[in-house]
């Protein structure tokens, strides 16, 4: 299996023509450009948010050219300390035209079933996917690359029903 780095699935943004859609399924995200910006916030400090300012120059970009990018948080309650930070920065996402919903472990529909051994996804406009693989620290490997139909289809499917179950970013409190 190749596995294409974080910058390079990035670049899949300027190819897509009108969804993006992510699923994240991990309480936890080790990304070495956070670990600063965390501890940090850990120690009771405010938000750095340097580190986002390139995630979210992207995003303002693929809005601007009429692009949704969309993302359903799945986490355990009580959250983790890194999904209460994600939580914290969460408005600086949606600012720059992210649409962030959360949907708490404990409301999944009892007979929902992840694909790719419930690793994380990225969903480009129904017809290409980018499954997350990380170590076993749960630091980022990479993505792998899927366009297999019948794998898009049943993230498809998915996506539409996380996206209904989940609580908008505003009404979510964790």
């Amino acid at each position: 299996m190749q596995l294409i780095s974080s910058a390079e699935r990035n670049r899949l943004f300027e190819h897509f023509q009108r969804d993006a859609f992510h699923l994240e399924l991990r309480d936890d995200y080790s990304v070495p450009g956070e670990n600063g910006p965390f501890r940090s916030w850990l120690e009771g400090g405010d938000v750095d948010s340097s580190y986002l300012k390139p995630w979210i120059h992207l995003i303002q970009q693929t809005t601007a050219r009429g692009m949704t990018v969309r993302r359903v948080r799945v986490v355990t309650e009580p959250v983790s300390p890194y999904i209460r930070w994600e939580y914290e920065t969460t408005p600086l996402n949606e600012e720059a035209g992210e649409d962030i919903r959360w949907l708490p472990r404990h409301l999944l529909p009892a007979d929902i079933t992840f694909p790719f051994k419930a690793k994380d996804w990225w969903l480009y406009d129904d017809r290409l996917l980018a499954v997350g693989h990380f170590d076993a620290d749960g630091r980022v490997l990479g993505s792998e690359i899927v366009d297999a139909p019948d794998h898009v289809a049943q993230c498809v499917a998915l996506r539409d029903l996380l996206w209904t179950c989940a609580i908008p970013h505003a009404e979510y409190k964790p």
